[in-house]
């Protein structure tokens, strides 16, 4: 995983943002592609439900006051990128060479911020991303859009900086596509991990045992030595029971197959996906 895409908010979430996405560079000796995107004031408006009902100088102080806040964020933006770079002695570079170690770039683009990052997002091998805490100007669906559309793996910063990602990683297993394809996108991490936990949450009396015996005799065919964990759910929350079966083991990273039923169930009727991506106290790898 050479090239990692960081979409840069000007928020307080991005020194977590970096600190993550550098963790997942220094494993490949990869290049950040650290990009930030001007939201134009009626792009904000779009996505932020009250100004729909704005009209006169009401209205123009609401726009006058979305153009700050970008004006704010795109500084900052810029601000903890310089900052971040230089404490960490990352390289500043636009194009593929000799240099060791991590390198990154810094591009600033104005307005479609869900069309500019989708665009970056299929041309690298990674994205990683923060939870917005507050209104940023983008729809409250990003993550779900880019992670369902972009084609490559999506790993979501968690509030706190991590020391690392890899002494322990928990595999989150179900018998899905999706799942399939998390474990496919997420071994170089695997690789590269001191400890690996395969878990899988069984429900109605399901025997899991041998599903995920053979995700961990897989991984072995890849040189990952890996332990097996089935969870009885007993009326318990997959979400919920996985995030403590991270707890237990102290995972640095959760993978996780993203939306292995509809994309609309989960956002009518709630599901891991859903869950992982409004909230988790750790990284989460998640692959559609």
């Amino acid at each position: 995983m050479k090239s990692i895409l960081v979409p840069i908010g000007g928020s307080a979430t991005d020194g977590a943002l970096l600190e993550t996405a550098f963790a997942a560079a220094r494993l490949f000796s990869g290049h950040l592609q650290l990009v930030h995107v001007h939201i134009g004031a009626g792009e904000a408006a779009a996505n932020i439900p009250h100004t729909a009902f704005a009209m006169g100088p009401a209205l123009v102080n609401a726009l006058e006051e979305l153009e700050k806040e970008a004006e704010t964020r795109s500084a900052e933006a810029a601000k903890h990128v310089r900052d971040f770079c230089a404490r960490a002695n990352v390289e500043m570079c636009d194009a593929p060479g000799k240099t060791s170690g991590v390198t990154a770039s810094w591009n600033e683009e104005n307005g479609h911020a869900l069309k500019r990052i989708m665009s970056h997002a299929r041309h690298c091998d990674l994205v990683v991303l923060g939870r917005a805490q507050r209104p940023n100007g983008l729809s409250d669906n990003f993550i779900a859009r880019l992670l369902v559309s972009c084609g490559h793996p999506v790993l979501i910063a968690s509030a706190t900086p991590p020391r690392t990602l890899t002494d322990t990683i928990l595999v989150c297993w179900r018998e899905t596509a999706e799942a399939a394809r998390a474990v496919s996108v997420a071994m170089p991490f695997l690789l590269n991990a001191k400890r690996v936990v395969v878990v899988s949450i069984a429900e109605r009396n399901e025997d899991l045992a041998a599903s995920v015996a053979a995700v961990v005799r897989h991984l072995g065919w890849n040189g990952v030595s890996a332990e097996a964990q089935v969870i009885i759910a007993n009326n318990g929350s997959a979400p919920g029971l996985l995030a403590a079966a991270a707890q237990s083991c102290r995972a640095d990273l959760l993978v996780l197959g993203a939306y292995g039923r509809s994309q609309l169930r989960e956002l009518v009727f709630g599901g891991c996906t859903q869950a992982f991506i409004r909230e988790a106290d750790r990284p989460v790898l998640l692959m559609h």
